[in-house]
């Protein structure tokens, strides 16, 4: 039975979901998301629905306690989502059109209201994991949503950091950092009116590319229709650039960030963290894998083995070209 399970060392929980060794594993004959699979409709543009090997279930009952008081126990409450960006199993976001893009982000902004309003949640989080560098199960374009009972130990750090920005300065964190990049521009990808794309000076990742929103909204549901269709524009373009950089299609990890919900000791995050969007990016060149080594992994000591200076501009000149044969 999936469960929580408390780690006192880092102050977090892990999940603990054993349905999920059952999930199918890149099948090589047919597609699940594919219409025609007798799994999903016929008929469909972007579609939601609920994941078949979830961590987290409304229905979860309470686990079995803990062994000791240290290490206990809790219910799996919450959602797993799995999202299908279009029916067309080769097409990516950087295939698809804009307007389809803006049907995924209303997607996202209509789920995060749904879910909110589900009190034992905490924290809802879309994300993306494409290609096998990543370790999709899955090729057809999709992403998920987990919807967690408890806010997760890397939204708390950023959390908290952002706070103590915010009341020693007064200002956001991240818009602070997205107005040094658009000031200093080495970094800086791509930007229209509503959203600003760069790979942030410290970033561990030589392609890690960050999507801030210019005006602090603190999630997608929060945003006008103009905001969605930007957020969608600058989706397009960034993972065009990805695609073009190698011209073939890019592995990432996409986690979008929002303000936590349900969450009484968050209630003004609106004021210090904005909705973004981290790329996590395991290519560092065409034929080479950025691992994650055992500092890096048992240490969080990142180490970027590329200047994002250097990799910044590349992105760029990606982008220029993907926009060229997008013409």
């Amino acid at each position: 039975m999936s469960h929580l399970r408390w780690n006192p060392l880092l102050g977090t929980y892990n999940m603990v979901a054993p349905n999920r060794q059952h999930r199918p594993h890149l099948p090589k004959e047919g597609c699940p998301f594919c219409p025609g699979s007798g799994q999903v409709p016929n008929d469909y543009e972007v579609l939601l629905y609920p994941n078949d090997f979830p961590a987290l279930s409304p229905s979860h009952s309470e686990p079995d306690a803990g062994p000791t008081s240290f290490y206990h126990t809790a219910k799996a409450a919450g959602h797993c989502d799995v999202v299908l960006y279009s029916p067309d199993h080769n097409k990516g976001l950087a295939q698809l059109p804009l307007l389809h893009i803006e049907q995924l982000v209303n997607l996202w902004a209509r789920r995060f209201e749904e879910v909110a309003k589900n009190r034992e949640v905490k924290y809802i989080f879309p994300f993306e994991s494409r290609g096998e560098e990543t370790g999709v199960t899955i090729h057809h374009p999709h992403g998920q949503i987990y919807s967690y009972p408890f806010v997760p130990l890397k939204v708390k750090t950023e959390l908290e950091n952002s706070l103590a920005h915010y009341k020693s300065t007064g200002n956001s964190l991240l818009l602070d950092m997205m107005e040094t990049e658009m000031n200093d521009g080495r970094r800086m990808i791509t930007a229209n009116e509503h959203f600003a794309a760069f790979i942030p000076w410290f970033n561990d990742y030589p392609y890690g590319v960050y999507i801030v929103n210019r005006q602090g909204k603190s999630s997608i549901s929060d945003m006008n229709e103009k905001e969605r269709t930007d957020l969608a524009d600058v989706l397009r373009k960034v993972t065009g650039a990805m695609d073009a950089l190698f011209n073939k299609p890019f592995p990432y990890m996409m986690c979008l960030y929002q303000r936590p919900v349900n969450s009484p000791e968050y209630a003004d995050a609106k004021n210090y963290y904005p909705f973004h969007i981290e790329f996590y990016t395991p290519l560092r060149a065409a034929d080479r894998i950025k691992w994650l080594a055992s500092s890096e992994t048992g240490a969080w000591a990142a180490a970027n083995t590329l200047l994002v200076e250097d990799t910044a501009p590349q992105l760029r000149a990606a982008l220029a070209r993907y926009l060229q044969s997008d013409i």
